[in-house]
């Protein structure tokens, strides 16, 4: 996968960032290895529909929606809202995939929160009939096997490897593939610590951090100086990165660099898990907000 050099900083610090954005068009990125062995098991079980959860602007929908279309599948996205039952013309990211061929059923945001109860899914099966169920995010253990690819042998210099978290599947793959001499750094994009715990359940390695000052505020949170930074960002590397996960990392260890976070001659690796689908949704929420958009068009 391409690695760009973004910059040289102080005291030597040298960031490359693998495009895992540029692995498919629409699977991108994390989304892409984490569906990869799940779409393999559904076929070895003559599995016909896929059925996963997701938010109005949620990666994972598209991706999902695409990849079972691609694939054969019927999809079916269990949508976090049902207000928006009435919006999808005007959500992008919905869209996308109801025009992949996706059954968008929306439920309150109460009932979601019952999305992993054993009765709840059983009570979809009665409602939809059989399905191959694909958590919200897609984390499982095969996700996570599939995240364990997005190393390879030409990272094997790299000191630090950096990317943003969301339901922590990814870097649980990543932590999981890591050499002895290197560190995996997380940048949630949530607020709070729980994340430990679940990434806790796929790994065995201790050589991983999570910083958690750099959220702005919690997921899908974003403000004017995280929008121009990305803006900025474009400008000097020709690299989209999204608001919700990518760039908030990206922001976190620029900004690390610059208080001395990292040793001397550190060689620090960005995973660009992909995302830039949702900027376009973004873009509406600040302009809302009367906030400066994101001005990155692919």
């Amino acid at each position: 996968m391409n690695q760009k050099v973004i910059t040289a900083f102080l005291n030597s610090i040298s960031v490359q960032i693998k495009r895992e954005d540029l692995i498919h068009p629409f699977v991108s990125g994390n989304k892409f290895r984490k569906l990869k062995y799940n779409l393999l098991q559904a076929k070895a079980e003559n599995q016909e529909t896929l059925l996963t959860f997701g938010g109005a602007f949620s990666n994972h929908i598209a991706a999902v929606a695409f990849a079972g279309n691609e694939k054969g599948f019927k999809t079916i996205g269990i949508i976090r809202g049902d207000e928006l039952a009435s919006k999808v013309s005007e959500n992008p990211t919905l869209l996308f995939a109801q025009n992949c061929g996706m059954q968008l059923e929306f439920i309150s945001r109460e009932d979601y929160r019952l999305k992993s109860e054993v009765s709840f899914l059983e009570n979809l099966k009665q409602k939809f009939g059989g399905f191959y169920h694909i958590p919200e995010g897609g984390t499982n253990d095969l996700a996570i096997k599939g995240c364990e690819e997005i190393l390879t042998s030409e990272d094997a210099d790299f000191d630090y490897i950096c990317c943003s978290v969301g339901t922590g599947g990814t870097i649980s793959g990543i932590i999981n593939s890591v050499l002895p001499h290197q560190k995996v750094l997380g940048f949630p994009a949530l607020k709070g610590d729980f994340l430990k715990e679940e990434i806790r359940n796929f790994v065995q390695n201790d050589n991983w951090e999570l910083l958690t000052d750099y959220h702005f505020g919690g997921y899908a949170k974003v403000n004017a100086e995280l929008t121009v930074f990305i803006n900025h960002f474009y400008l000097e590397n020709q690299i989209p990165l999204d608001p919700i996960y990518t760039g908030k990392m990206v922001f976190g260890v620029i900004d690390l660099i610059k208080k001395n976070y990292f040793p001397a001659k550190s060689k620090i690796l960005l995973i660009h898990t992909g995302g830039i689908q949702g900027i376009q949704g973004m873009n509406m929420k600040l302009k809302n907000k009367q906030l400066p958009t994101i001005d990155i068009y692919v």
